[in-house]
């Protein structure tokens, strides 16, 4: 079960994980280099011990599939989960005369008056790139990051070539795709966490291994899970492939210390039976529209909020 394999994890970092300084400020208990694997053909793996919006997890993976790198496109589609490094970039320029909002990430999560401030902010910035196109072009850009690498690292259409590549030479030990551009990197509002992936094709069936050099456990990783077990059934139905394994490989693997008590209420959640995804027929993963792609069956447990770091 997908839940149980996430859940070891969960428990392998609260009980050996290290105490470990993070660039957030926030702190950290740390493991290094952990792999979890999962049976695609046995269910798609979206947690079920707290329910995961679905569609945060599509329309983030096809903003990456088009290649594009602005916040505008995710906004249009109710999806929030990248405001924060953007909004980021609006309060710290010379044009931004609102409220301080230095280091608001912890703030807000200490001074309600401040939140409040902090939300009229941000209600106020997601409006502006909704509806000004030349603010958000300024400041909803989030830079090179994972679009752009994978459909332009260095002028080279990485998923394109990667989808040709397994209808032609599905044997190939070349089946990869990287994020991670050095001579980009500080171009980025926040370097690639998952930054490279491989795909393998064994008795017609594809599977998908990715490299993640860092991954937030509670918040990031479960999003993670879906969105490259999503884009491999994606890529197998193109290519007319059954589905393999999706193969998760962490490097610094950890549990902010403002998600451990979320992450022990989790914990003692027993687990619900898989959810399936509906996709609509296409000919290319580069034609496809939010509507082509359905969950179907989901239980869950209710969601469990929890901060994010920036």
């Amino acid at each position: 079960m997908v839940d149980k394999e996430y859940l070891k994890l969960c428990t392998e970092i609260l009980e050996r994980g290290t105490s470990k300084d993070d660039r957030t400020g926030v702190g950290t208990k740390s493991i290094f280099g952990y792999q979890m694997r999962f049976d695609l053909a046995k269910g798609f793996p979206l947690l079920t011990t707290k329910k995961i919006n679905f569609n945060l997890v599509w329309s983030e993976l096809l903003w990456f599939i088009k290649g594009d790198t602005n916040i505008k496109f995710l906004l249009e589609n109710n999806n929030n989960i990248w405001n924060e490094w953007a909004f980021k970039k609006w309060v710290e320029s010379s044009e931004y005369s609102g409220v301080d909002m230095t280091d608001f990430g912890h703030r807000v999560l200490t001074d309600k008056n401040f939140a409040e401030e902090y939300k009229k902010e941000m209600t106020n910035f997601k409006n502006k790139i909704l509806t000004d196109d030349s603010f958000a072009k300024k400041y909803g850009d989030l830079g090179n990051v994972y679009g752009k690498q994978w459909r332009n690292f260095d002028g080279v259409d990485q998923l394109k070539t990667l989808v040709e590549q397994i209808k032609e030479n599905p044997t190939s030990r070349r089946l990869i795709l990287s994020a991670w551009n050095p001579s980009e990197v500080d171009t980025m509002a926040l370097p690639p966490c998952h930054t490279m992936f491989q795909f393998y094709v064994l008795d017609g069936k594809l599977s998908c291994q990715l490299y993640q050099r860092s991954g937030d456990v509670f918040l990031g990783v479960p999003f993670n899970i879906a969105s490259y077990a999503l884009l491999t059934m994606l890529i197998a139905k193109e290519c007319n492939l059954q589905l393999g394994e999706f193969v998760h490989t962490l490097g610094d693997a950890h549990i902010y210390n403002n998600h451990i008590e979320q992450v022990k209420e989790q914990l003692s959640r027993e687990p619900y039976e898989l959810p399936s995804v509906k996709i609509a027929d296409f000919n290319s993963i580069f034609d496809l529209k939010i509507e082509d792609v359905k969950l179907e069956g989901y239980n869950s447990h209710p969601f469990i909020k929890a901060p994010i770091a920036v």
